[in-house]
């Protein structure tokens, strides 16, 4: 042909070969072309053959690609391979790609061989994979495979078709797809990540909703088409205002995420707790283009959370708020008070005869008191009043802002009191039981912000306890000299156990003597010596000691020291016979060793039986007779002589007291001081001492001041006398000398 063009050629001969096919001539030629300076050549298309022209335009197109590509003949042999296949084999040690075989080489070989060193089932199916194309058994062949040092964490792609046509042979080509291999890993991660216990939620910048995962259709109940296209506005509860929203806005446009608790509504109506947290996903310019939300369904954690609330600051009874909450609140008054000039007031409520009902009608109905007494109180109450309970039945109530006049507020605080004891006082439908309860109230009024909550909630307890003893059911309110009352003998009660611990108690003897005047024994009596000499009085202190339990110790300590003495007193002929009477309390007596307290001292003083003589009171009888007498034989077993103190002005019932193994009745000295001149007196005195004589029991005067005082007791048949007339309580020296000058009766 005249003008043949290359394209036409290549055409032409395409066309040519398509009928016939044939081998194509591969033989090396010098050419400027890279595939054929490599020695290769294409199927198709004219060569220049002088240096410096053109390539063929097949040729420069194939060179111009960017993906690495090789020609192999039909039997694999690479017959030519592109510029970026030879830029790929220049830096293959660096890239990872490994497969750039040189023209001439046995490409399928080659992929045994490279790939096998790294996976064996790779390299055998790319072999036969590249020869099946090449065979024609397939269309196409592709394998991914990791590529090999120095950059094993890259990926390739190989991949073989026919070249087609009629022609025989394969085109290879290779691809790094190491961006695409982890797009893909980052998409499966995320799309698991996506599936996660959390609702998520996925919008685009204007809050359309794109796409929910499977646990938000779990959480809210929407299937993905019934949200799709909406905004998230679809499960507003409606119980947050524009401000809420506006925040969380706000908090998006400035930090690009938003997180904390919020209410929204279920597709079945439910309004529930949910934990959401928003994130702006931002492109280069920073500017939104999607918000991903992740939320949870808090309604058990945040019942636990309020549970544990309630459990921490109110009764689990009554509801009310607790002792803690109290406090806190109280702490909170006081602080406010700082920066105004108003009073506030605290009552302290205690149930009258609580316990009693308690035991009688059981716990269930005293529980079901409680509850209604707590609803009284509310009721009596302003919503922003305090009403607390501290346990059993004691609750306290707050008042604030009552008045900046003290008069003013004591007058407002009293109503109130006096609403809750109307309310308080009347009848209590208690299951199937009809009662009725009253209340002892306590107030204290508090204005000083620098008071402490404990302060004024004891101030309160004073007044309470105030109240009972005034006869309960009543009101009393707090004053400084209830306050120094109580201070005093908190101090007075620290200071008598540091003198147990210091031996500040001090045993006196008070001498009991027969008609002639010889002394029969003592009355041990316990004085308290300070440590600078004062002395403080037994009526300021054993009351207290009782009332505190310290009277136990006390006890032991006087039982100790007079079982001392009487064993001292045994080694003279002159004491020998003397008995020494103790005083013995109530609690003391009931306590459960008391009896093996008294054996292991008699024990350990090895006394005679006789000489130890115990005092006991009246009011031993009042509880518990069967068990007192009891003890007192045991007692009278280990030889303890019984004298019944301060006979005829308790309770004693003559019945019990024909059954008490006591040795001796004691007169009490209210009757034997206006015995010279009351009749009445005479005749208590007279109806003691008969008595006493038909029970076989001695009988003994205390408070015998006066010559008259002890014969109006002898003209009645009293024979033993105990007061000033014979001689005052005295240190044991003392007590020692008036003995051997007054003497004892002889054996």
């Amino acid at each position: 042909m005249a003008d043949a063009s290359p394209g036409h050629g290549a055409l032409q001969r395409r066309t040519t070969l398509a009928d016939a096919p044939r081998d194509p001539d591969f033989s090396p030629r010098s050419h400027n072309c890279d595939w054929l300076q490599s020695g290769g050549a294409l199927p198709g298309g004219g060569v220049p053959d002088q240096a410096g022209s053109r390539p063929d335009f097949s040729w420069a197109v194939l060179d111009a690609l960017p993906a690495r590509l090789a020609v192999l003949d039909g039997h694999g042999m690479v017959v030519a391979v592109n510029a970026a296949w030879r830029r790929g084999a220049a830096t293959a040690a660096g890239d990872g790609a490994s497969l750039h075989a040189a023209v001439g080489s046995d490409f399928p070989g080659l992929c045994r061989l490279e790939l096998g060193a790294r996976d064996s089932d790779a390299a055998t199916a790319a072999h036969d994979g590249v020869l099946d194309v090449l065979a024609g058994r397939r269309a196409a062949y592709s394998l991914e495979y990791r590529g090999a040092h120095p950059r094993q964490d890259s990926w390739w792609r190989l991949r073989a078709v026919p070249v087609g046509q009629g022609w025989p042979g394969a085109v290879v080509t290779l691809d790094e797809i190491t961006a695409s291999r982890r797009n893909e890993e980052a998409l499966r991660v995320a799309a698991v990540a996506f599936e996660t216990t959390e609702g998520m939620l996925v919008t685009d910048a204007n809050g359309v909703i794109l796409r929910v995962n499977k646990a938000f259709t779990a959480i809210t109940g929407y299937d993905s088409h019934e949200v799709a296209g909406k905004t998230p506005a679809v499960l507003s509860s409606g119980r947050h205002g524009p401000d809420f929203y506006k925040t969380m806005w706000q908090s998006l446009r400035v930090r690009g995420r938003w997180d904390g608790e919020i209410w929204n509504r279920r597709k079945n109506g439910e309004v529930y707790p949910e934990r959401l947290t928003v994130t702006a996903v931002r492109n280069a310019d920073q500017l939104a283009t999607h918000y991903v939300a992740s939320l949870s369904d808090i309604t058990l954690s945040k019942a636990a959370t309020d549970e544990i609330k309630n459990l921490a600051f109110y009764d689990p009874l009554t509801r009310l708020p607790n002792r803690r909450l109290l406090l806190e609140r109280l702490k909170q008054a006081l602080h406010v008070l700082g920066r105004s000039h108003s009073i506030n007031a605290l009552m302290f409520i205690d149930l009258d005869n609580f316990k009693t009902l308690n035991d009688t009608l059981g716990h269930n109905v005293g529980d079901l008191l409680l509850q209604q007494v707590a609803e009284r109180l509310q009721a009596c109450l302003r919503e922003c009043d305090t009403v607390a309970r501290l346990g059993g039945d004691e609750f306290v109530v707050l008042i604030e802002g009552l008045d900046i006049d003290p008069m003013g507020a004591a007058t407002k605080t009293e109503m109130v009191a006096h609403k809750i004891l109307a309310s308080l006082n009347q009848p209590y439908q208690l299951a199937h039981h009809n009662c009725r309860s009253t209340p002892s109230i306590g107030i204290t009024l508090f204005a000083d912000h620098r008071q402490q909550p404990d302060e004024v909630l004891v101030q309160a307890d004073i007044a309470m306890y105030q109240a009972k003893k005034a006869g309960r059911n009543g009101m009393r309110f707090f004053d400084q000299q209830m306050q120094d009352n109580i201070t005093a003998r908190a101090q007075l009660e620290e200071q008598m156990c540091l003198a147990l611990e210091q031996d500040q108690f001090r045993l006196y003897y008070q001498v009991q003597v027969d008609q002639q005047g010889r002394a029969l024994g003592a009355e041990a009596l316990i004085r308290w010596e300070r440590a600078d000499g004062s002395f403080v009085s037994p009526a300021q202190f054993i009351p207290l000691a009782e009332e505190t339990g310290l009277i136990l110790p006390i006890g032991d300590w006087v039982l100790e020291q007079a079982c001392a003495q009487l064993h001292a007193w045994q080694a003279d002929a002159r004491t020998r016979a003397l008995v020494l009477a103790i005083n013995v309390s109530a609690r003391q007596f009931r306590q459960h060793q008391f009896v093996e307290h008294v054996r292991h001292a008699l024990a350990r003083y090895r006394l005679p039986p006789g000489v130890l003589k115990l005092e006991l009171t009246e009011s031993i009888l009042v509880d518990n007779i069967e068990e007192t007498i009891a003890t007192m034989k045991e007692l009278k077993a280990l030889g303890i002589k019984f004298s019944l103190d301060d006979f005829g002005t308790g309770y004693s019932s003559l019945q019990y007291l024909k059954r008490l193994p006591l040795d001796q009745l004691k007169i009490d000295q209210s009757f034997v001081r206006d015995l010279a001149t009351d009749g009445s007196d005479q005749a208590i005195v007279s109806t003691i001492t008969g008595m006493a004589a038909s029970l076989h029991l001695d009988v003994i005067a205390e408070g015998v001041e006066t010559e008259l005082q002890r014969q109006r007791l002898e003209a009645a048949g009293c024979r033993h006398y105990q007061g000033y007339l014979y001689g005052r309580p005295l240190p044991l020296a003392e007590f020692e000398q008036l003995v051997q000058r007054c003497g004892v009766p002889a054996d």
